[in-house]
């Protein structure tokens, strides 16, 4: 496709730009909530927080979806979606054996997400703002072999306090990038 705005319908730059400016707002916050409480091991706040942040993921997904369901990447959010699901299922089950099990789960996620994450960007990068989710998406696949290989001596779920807040900068860069293809689509 030659043109940006023939391969998307009106709107969508503004809609991520929104979406990607509530993901950095959620992540980073939950980010903090989760590293303050990293400490008290898994308990019901920690639990609460690891469930929270896969579901929030399938409502994005969603409203990404809603508005890029004309786009090519499109059915790449329905994937992202189940494996949000799947996550936030695995992640019940794995915090009743510990954190190397949560780590697990979240490294399994944070791998297939990237990398649904990287090629949704990599087709959208006619878009605008897509070299930070490209980033993101490629760095979170290798955050999370990390969490898998180095699971079995975790002790914490900190440490996925730090990835969250390394995706939230990128959305927020993400974001500000796409509003020059916001304007361009209201002009």
């Amino acid at each position: 496709m030659s043109s940006t705005t023939a391969s998307r319908p009106a709107g969508i730059a503004a809609t991520l730009r929104t979406l990607y400016f509530v993901r950095f707002a959620f992540q980073l916050v939950w980010a903090i909530a989760l590293i303050a409480t990293a400490s008290a091991g898994l308990g019901p706040v920690n639990v609460t927080l690891l469930l929270l942040y896969p579901l929030f993921d399938v409502v994005a997904a969603v409203i990404d979806h809603r508005a890029s369901r004309a786009t090519g990447p499109a059915p790449l959010l329905y994937v992202n979606m189940a494996l949000s699901l799947l996550t936030a299922i695995g992640l019940g089950f794995a915090v009743a054996s510990g954190v190397p099990a949560v780590m697990v789960v979240w490294g399994l996620w944070a791998v297939t997400a990237g990398a649904v994450q990287l090629i949704v960007a990599i087709l959208r990068r006619r878009l605008g703002g897509q070299w930070p989710m490209i980033l993101s998406g490629g760095i979170s696949v290798l955050a999370g072999a990390s969490f898998i290989f180095g699971a079995t001596n975790a002790t914490s779920v900190a440490g996925i306090g730090g990835y969250a807040i390394l995706g939230a900068v990128f959305f927020l860069v993400s974001a500000v990038r796409l509003q020059r293809a916001a304007k361009a689509e209201r002009a």
